[in-house]
């Protein structure tokens, strides 16, 4: 992919934006000023002010200390997020979003965003034959279409010359998710004590590790789904599920669905699949740090994943659903010092660095959510390259469905979510890196119905229905059970034996009466059918 200059960008001021760096914000112009207030084609009006969509506003970040896993200042251009890059930006009146509020907030539909309407995300085990091709064709299509709207970052702002030198990318619409992960998690560069050059640190990650892992992907799928609604024109179109607990292996490894293996070559696709001609990106996190770059969606290789040849001393098998109960069944949503070594969090037990079966942190295992990654063996495998592979998708819309599955039935106040003093990217109203337009981590802590979706299996039936009607009577046949099927036994076996007898005495009582009395009551055919009729 070739970098975006000064005059690429400013011939592609006029076109609309609704991600991070859209292509109005992507000028010198726009760094310079700091203001990313792109106008919404509707009215002509910068974030659609004239009707009355929203507004220019200053950014106001939260002061809230940060915990001590990044004890820096300064040196990261996602600290304080977006400020580094913009302090004024679009700030949409419900129920409208978007970087210039041309578009309804997730749940809201029509043209003024009035309606309301949930949508089910299916089990993709589940689906048709015809459902399953037409996802693999959506993500075909996103990963060969350049994106429109938006463009990536391939420079820090110190690298732009503090924004006076622009450094950006076209990115394909699938392409431009597997970075926006790579840039949320990737290592920092901080100065050397003592020295001029920089060291890498690793401990920090806006996306994972600490409470936001689950909010932050909440939003993230959110908003891949949108765009995949929009590039293929199906705003009926929802995100599967892998529903993974008790699995014996990658169930979902087939040509139908995410590729099987390739029948020579270890680690490879099969032909047979689309994607085994898709190239990665962002996976060379290491090169990336020597070299003091950013990832700039440069393709990198096809696709790899070998399932099941993984370290089994850290993954030993897939999630049961015992260990997923467990999980669902611990109260504190996330405990102190709210990063990886957190004892009975649910969050860290979902993220999969706590024993499953007792909520314990332990580093030496991959458990839950973890385990997925390691057990794919390959490009999933990548903290920041791993949404590379489409399985990466629904598996974590079935982890945002444990999440939901938390929600419904804790119901916590937003109070549960910390306000400060988590890692860095983590605290409740830090906006989350890198999106645009500015969306707190504490926005997304509610139920999905509330952000417009639902899952199959969590699905629950209308009040007033007739299973309604029936469910405590059959939650009572259900306990006793055993008790029934007992009793219906020893019926048919005593109904049996009296049936015997009786059939018996009556052979020995026709045996003795009359053979006249034999004979049928009714000699013709037409006074049968005639009898027949009138009886029914």
């Amino acid at each position: 992919m070739m970098v975006w200059g000064l005059a690429v960008c400013v011939l592609l001021w006029a076109l609309p934006c609704r991600a991070q760096f859209p292509r109005p914000c992507a000028s010198s112009e726009a760094l310079l000023s700091k203001e990313c207030c792109p106008v919404w084609d509707g009215d002509g009006s910068p974030c659609g002010q004239l009707s009355g969509r929203g507004s220019c506003q200053a950014v106001e970040v939260s002061q809230a200390p940060n915990g001590p896993q990044f004890p820096f200042s300064d040196v990261d251009d996602r600290e304080d997020w977006p400020l580094v890059f913009y302090n004024r930006t679009c700030h949409c009146v419900p129920p409208f979003s978007g970087f210039q509020c041309g578009e309804c907030a997730f749940g809201r539909w029509g043209p003024d965003c009035a309606e309301s309407r949930v949508q089910v995300r299916k089990s993709i085990t589940q689906l048709s034959a015809t459902e399953s091709a037409r996802l693999l064709a959506y993500l075909n299509l996103a990963k060969r279409t350049t994106n429109p709207d938006y463009v990536i970052s391939t420079g820090t702002y110190e690298q732009m010359d503090n924004g006076s030198r622009p450094l950006f990318a076209d990115i394909s619409v699938y392409d431009l998710f597997v970075w926006i992960h790579y840039y949320a998690s990737r290592d920092s560069w901080v100065p050397a004590e003592g020295e001029e050059e920089t060291v890498v640190w690793s401990n920090i990650d806006f996306a994972h590790e600490a409470p936001a892992f689950l909010p932050w992907h909440r939003f993230y799928l959110l908003f891949w789904e949108r765009e995949l609604q929009k590039v293929t024109g199906d705003e009926n179109f929802t995100i599967p599920y892998w529903d993974w607990r008790d699995a014996q292996g990658c169930e979902v490894c087939t040509d139908q669905l995410m590729g099987a293996r390739h029948p020579t070559v270890a680690g490879l696709l099969s032909p047979a699949s689309f994607f085994s001609s898709w190239q990665i990106i962002c996976s060379k996190a290491e090169e990336y740090n020597n070299l003091r770059i950013l990832c700039n969606g440069t393709q990198e290789g096809p696709l790899v994943r070998n399932p099941g040849n993984h370290d089994k001393s850290r993954v030993q098998r897939l999630p049961t659903s015992e260990e997923v109960e467990f999980c669902v069944s611990l109260t504190q949503y996330d405990t102190e010092p709210m990063d990886r070594s957190a004892n009975l969090s649910f969050r860290n037990t979902l993220e999969g660095f706590a024993n499953p079966s007792t909520g314990i942190a332990n580093r030496s295992i991959s458990a839950l959510h973890n385990s997925l990654h390691v057990f794919m063996n390959g490009s999933m495998s990548s903290v920041q390259g791993s949404a590379n592979d489409p399985i990466f998708v629904i598996h974590h819309a079935f982890v945002d469905s444990i999440f939901e599955q938390w929600l419904r039935r804790h119901q916590p106040l937003l109070d549960v979510y910390p306000e400060a003093s988590a890692p860095i990217g983590h605290n409740r109203e830090y906006f989350m890196v890198p999106f645009i337009p500015l969306t707190t981590n504490g926005e997304y802590f509610l139920p999905s119905r509330d952000l417009g979706y639902e899952y199959e299996y969590l699905v629950e039936p209308a009040p007033g229905t007739f299973q309604d009607f029936l469910e405590p009577y059959l939650e009572q046949a259900s306990r006793i059970w055993q008790w029934l099927v007992a009793a219906a036994l020893v019926g048919g076996l005593i109904t049996a034996v009296i049936a015997s007898l009786v059939a018996l005495v009556c052979r020995k009582r026709k045996q003795r009466t009359n053979p006249e009395e034999r004979q049928p009551l009714l000699m013709e055919a037409e006074d049968y059918q005639s009898t027949y009729q009138s009886q029914l």
